[in-house]
């Protein structure tokens, strides 16, 4: 009969690894994140953008990562973050979404407020992230010249991300 002590050891081993930042790692990972307000609707208002912006950040602080850039237009949101080994983008971004679609509903800013499922995540070099801020802080600007969804179909299509136009975000002209 095969002996399973190993095997469970093994796996637990590697499982308590993934849990946690091994000693001596050392990382620099520059993410640009995306998402979008549910329907695109125009939610997120002047009046309370700055303070949203500044719970976001705390969320993400919260969580041990490093915020560089943030910015809430009125239907989506840009954020860079250096993020560390031990957390998934994707739960970085779900506790974002969650925390702060509550947040909006709690203060009465949106009572029907929710964000849209999924997101964009596009990895920058360091020397690229200065860069990478003043695109995001300059938003307003931007979309002055492009709409959110030639923005983003942009960036999909410059980090060579293969995509089917039925599962993206849903755009309203």
């Amino acid at each position: 009969m095969l002996d399973t002590k190993p095997i469970i050891l093994s796996f637990y081993f590697f499982h308590h690894k993934i849990t946690q930042i091994m000693p001596n790692t050392y990382s620099q990972l520059y993410i640009q994140i995306v998402f979008a307000v549910k329907g695109r609707q125009n939610f997120i208002k002047e009046s309370f953008r700055v303070e949203l912006q500044k719970y976001i950040s705390g969320i993400i602080a919260e969580k041990k990562q490093k915020l560089y850039a943030i910015y809430c237009m009125q239907d989506h949101t840009h954020i860079l973050v250096s993020i560390k080994p031990d957390i998934a983008i994707s739960n970085l971004v779900g506790t974002i979404k969650s925390i702060s679609a509550s947040f909006i509903k709690d203060k009465n800013f949106e009572k029907n407020f929710a964000w849209q499922e999924g997101f964009g995540a596009f990895s920058y070099s360091k020397s690229q992230s200065l860069d990478v801020v003043n695109y995001i802080l300059n938003q307003p600007m931007h979309h002055k010249k492009k709409t959110f969804k030639d923005e983003y179909f942009d960036l999909l299509i410059k980090f060579g991300i293969e995509f089917d136009e039925k599962y993206l975000f849903a755009f309203y002209e």
